[in-house]
């Protein structure tokens, strides 16, 4: 035995370092998994992301022995009061909405608790922080990460938990150990993954039982999220070459036609307004366009085209972009979830922020036209829309003789479009760097002095140019065809796929489209980083069908899915099974009192039983002893009572010590005095076989009890 080795009562203990520092890592993971969700959601700005890391990475420095810092807790107290006054800066002025200044209020406190935390109080709040982080990442976040971030929390969690009331039990009593606390942290930890399985097994579970209901009353805490410009009824020269830095998915279409690809245009709106910056569409120029019965037949100039393929597909736009409609060719009907759109002159459809908070779902049928048969139309432009689509701001005067010397030799109106967009084609480069400061001519800049850009710079270069030479013309913007997902069965539109093109009026034809714009460079073929990029959507299209629009109509179709099964394997018919339990349901309710006590009863013996039949078995002994019907077995029992009796008033046996060994260290003598008769009285039982100890033993546990 070790000869220091003692034990100890309440209070007179504390936590081992590693007990310690597993438990602080483990509630430091909680907030750092939080802090990641958060930051997962694209609502957190740099400063609170940058202040809150480097906090979150101080700390575990802290944690880990690596550094020492405490920052003096008058600095800290007047930091905490000085945000008490920043606070509605921040609402009124910075923020603007009540949920943002919150979060960046609870990621501040989050830093000064992380950095100043040392009592079990300080410990309490840290985890409430985490609780608000991850609350607040489940009303701003809607994507596949959030799940990540979820299940790491939990284990944390779990670990953070466990931990703490090992670190609790430990400060309230010290309980000798020999063989130190080596394998803790792997112990915990297998326990916390284990507890961890279990829950998510459970969750799992009810969550396909029960459907998703919450979603509505989050939507009116979360602020209006960050939308892509560039697709309503304004374009600056440059907004989309930084629309498409990002690779971010705005857009799923799938084809009730056929699997597989549908090599179009996906088409937003057209804008006919050109100021010398920016395209535009004149305001009050919108419609309203009612929705019936989730309906809206188009009505356009397309009447009598020369019809291509039909189209028939469906759409899923993010929030990014969900208050603008996109569609391939011309559109006939519309099939959508809304009271009403609005229509502009350029052919474009929107619907209300409002309605687009989580995404936006239609369908949409019409065709591809045939765009160069001949006598496709026969309508003509009206005079104030011909005006407009011809109007131009001062232009540099090379422009209009650029584009005489373009067309030079083209006798019509389609050889000269044809030239103009070939021209440019070969002539001008294509990058995706942007201007490093603004220009005060951006269009004659981008033709005489730097030779190359992105889309929009050549979308805008031709239609000025079709105007000079007296061809109505208009800038448009979309999409390009985006990649189709074999995965999904899905066509996915990213960011880096936004896109600006021309379309010219042709007599006999209407409007053309052309695309003056080269072939990107960089878009190489297929590569390992465009399959899991594939791989990572196909993951987060499954969390957006079955976890985010997880409603009673998808809870029906996996009940359906599962019945299909189970007929295929011969398992019994669910509709039978269901109207069985009906059945029974119908004939118990006639015993609903008897079989309600009766359930009691069983919960009651079951939650108390054990614990009866103990006491009851335990006080038939004693009368037993007490008559002076004593066996040898009888003094481990008597000894048990005693280390039951011991552990209540916070005195521990460990295992490795020999009963004469724990009557030696106890500290209180009152207790040791009493401890070490009954151990006399055991030996002289059990092993010398006298009866008359069994009293003694007795008469002690007695005493014990009074303590």
């Amino acid at each position: 035995m070790n000869p220091s080795a003692t034990i100890s009562g309440r209070g007179a203990g504390a936590a081992p370092r590693v007990v310690n520092r597993f438990f602080e890592f483990s509630l430091l993971g909680m907030l750092a998994a939080g802090y990641f969700a958060v930051l997962g959601s694209g609502y957190l700005d740099w400063p609170t992301a940058v202040l809150t890391l480097l906090g979150l990475c101080v700390r575990g420095l802290v944690v880990a022995g690596v550094i020492a810092f405490e920052p003096p807790p008058r600095v800290v107290a007047a930091l905490a009061i000085g945000y008490m006054g920043f606070f509605p800066l921040d609402y009124y002025y910075l923020s603007g909405t009540f949920l943002s200044a919150t979060v960046h209020m609870v990621f501040f406190l989050a830093v000064l608790k992380m950095l100043t935390a040392k009592t079990p109080r300080d410990y309490s709040y840290l985890k409430a922080i985490a609780g608000l982080e991850l609350i607040a990442a489940a009303i701003l976040s809607s994507g596949f990460s959030f799940l990540v971030y979820l299940a790491i929390f939990m284990l944390f969690a779990i670990a953070a938990l466990a931990s703490g009331e090992v670190r609790r039990a430990a400060e309230a009593e010290v309980v000798v150990s020999r063989s130190g606390l080596r394998a803790f942290s792997r112990r915990l930890s297998v326990l916390s993954i284990r507890l961890f399985a279990g829950i998510l097994l459970m969750t799992a579970a009810l969550f396909l039982v029960l459907p998703r209901t919450a979603q509505a009353a989050f939507e009116r805490f979360v602020p209006q999220r960050y939308r892509l410009t560039g697709f309503s009824n304004t374009v600056t020269l440059g907004e989309i070459g930084r629309i498409k830095q990002s690779s971010a998915p705005v857009m799923h279409v799938r084809s009730y036609q056929s699997e597989g690809f549908l090599p179009v245009k996906w088409r937003g709106t057209a804008l006919s307004e050109f100021d010398g910056k920016r395209w535009f569409n004149p305001p009050g120029q919108e419609q309203t366009v009612a929705v019936e019965d989730g309906l809206v037949k188009v009505r356009t100039a397309t009447e009598g085209a020369s019809r291509g393929a039909n189209v028939i597909y469906q759409v899923h736009l993010e929030p990014l972009i969900a208050d603008t409609l996109f569609f391939a060719g011309t559109v006939e009907t519309i099939s959508i979830d809304v009271p009403f759109l609005r229509s502009s002159r350029g052919g474009g459809y929107h619907v209300p922020p409002r309605f687009g908070g989580r995404g936006l779902n239609y369908s949409a049928y019409g065709f591809l036209p045939n765009e160069w048969a001949e006598g496709r139309y026969t309508a003509q432009l009206p005079g104030f829309a011909l005006r407009e689509l011809l109007s131009l701001p001062p232009l540099d005067p090379r422009i209009p003789a650029l584009a005489r010397q373009m067309t030079q030799g083209a006798e019509t109106v389609p050889e000269k479009a044809r030239l103009l967009e070939r021209r440019l084609r070969a002539d001008y480069g294509y990058t995706l760097d942007l201007l490093a400061q603004p220009v005060d001519d951006p269009l004659a800049y981008f033709l005489f002095e730097r030779k190359k850009g992105h889309c929009e710079y050549f979308a805008s270069s031709m239609a000025v140019m079709l105007r000079t030479l007296g061809i109505p013309s208009r800038v448009v913007t979309g999409f390009q065809s985006g990649v189709y997902n074999p995965m999904t069965g899905w066509q996915v539109v990213r960011a880096s796929d936004a896109h600006s093109w021309v379309e010219a009026w042709i007599e006999g034809r209407g409007w053309t489209t052309f695309d003056p714009t080269p072939f990107d460079p960089s878009g190489g073929g297929p590569s390992l980083l465009t399959r899991l990029s594939l791989l990572s959507d196909a993951v987060s299209q499954f969390w957006q069908d079955w976890v985010m629009s997880y409603d009673l109509g998808r809870q029906v179709a996996l009940a359906s899915r599962m019945q299909s099964v189970g007929r295929s394997l011969r398992l019994p018919d669910l509709e039978e099974f269901t109207a069985g339990l009906k059945r029974a349901a119908q004939a118990s309710l006639r015993y609903a009192l008897a079989v309600a006590v009766l359930l009691a009863l069983a919960i009651l013996g079951l939650v108390f039983g054990p614990v009866a039949v103990k006491r009851w078995r335990q006080r038939l002994h004693t009368r037993r002893l007490a008559r002076g019907e004593t066996e040898r077995s009888d003094a481990t029992m008597l000894y048990q009572q005693m280390l039951e009796l011991l552990e209540k008033r916070g005195f521990q046996k460990p295992p490795w010590l020999t009963p004469a060994e724990f009557a030696r260290v106890l500290r209180a003598p009152n207790m040791a005095s009493l401890v070490a008769e009954a151990t006399t009285a055991y030996n002289e039982l059990r092993f010398g076989g006298r009866s008359e100890a069994a009293a003694r033993m007795m008469h002690a546990l007695e005493l014990i009890r009074q303590l």
